[in-house]
């Protein structure tokens, strides 16, 4: 349900489970953790999914395991901590708890179709710990308190206005691997090191 490829510094992990939404197991997440630190000397990481939704969020059949697992945070703490570039192709709609993966990364394509939200409030859940700040600096305080507090469900184009996603293209997998070009013919430290000087957690 996680598969990856690796295409000499480009590392691909998907999301393979599109008759289920891509919705995340306990188990998933395990393999997404292990798929992402096996890529720690790539010089750039795409992150995408199968089918028309990147990821409805927790199974709901583990849903009460995942509600305060610290599986979804080592997820986008394993993200954060890659020195390569890290881009989400997000094939389709981003929702709940699978935010944190897309939030971590250095950058987000999204379908002109997607929508992103992380229903918090209406499931009386926590976000992750990283992810309220991580959406806060991406999208401004207003946004965040929007899709957190308020429910909001942001279009592509929403999210693209507010500074949640950078792109939005039909194809956002070959868009990710445009922008990974540069990175992908420069040495991983020098990535690294733009990183650094950005800040990026």
């Amino acid at each position: 349900m996680i598969r990856t490829a690796r295409e000499g510094g480009l590392a691909v992990v998907t999301l393979d489970r599109p008759d289920k939404a891509n919705a995340l197991t306990a188990a998933m997440l395990a393999d997404l953790i292990a798929a992402v630190e096996g890529a720690r000397d790539a010089h750039a990481l795409i992150l995408t999914g199968t089918g028309r939704v990147f990821s409805a969020g927790a199974d709901l059949e583990d849903v009460e395991t995942l509600k305060t697992s610290s599986l979804w945070e080592d997820l986008s703490g394993a993200i954060a901590a890659l020195t390569g570039l890290t881009v989400a192709a997000l094939n389709g709609t981003l929702a709940g708890g699978a935010c944190g993966m897309a939030l971590a990364c250095d950058l987000r394509v999204a379908v002109p179709g997607a929508r992103v939200f992380y229903p918090v409030m209406k499931l009386g859940v926590l976000p992750q710990p990283s992810d309220p700040a991580r959406l806060s600096a991406l999208a401004g305080p207003g946004a965040a308190r929007l899709i957190l507090l308020g429910g909001a469900k942001m279009t592509a184009q929403e999210a693209l206005s507010c500074g949640l996603i950078d792109r939005i293209a039909d194809d956002p997998v070959a868009e990710a691997r445009a922008l990974c070009a540069d990175a992908l013919g420069a040495d991983q430290a020098h990535v690294a090191a733009i990183k650094a000087l950005l800040g990026q957690r």
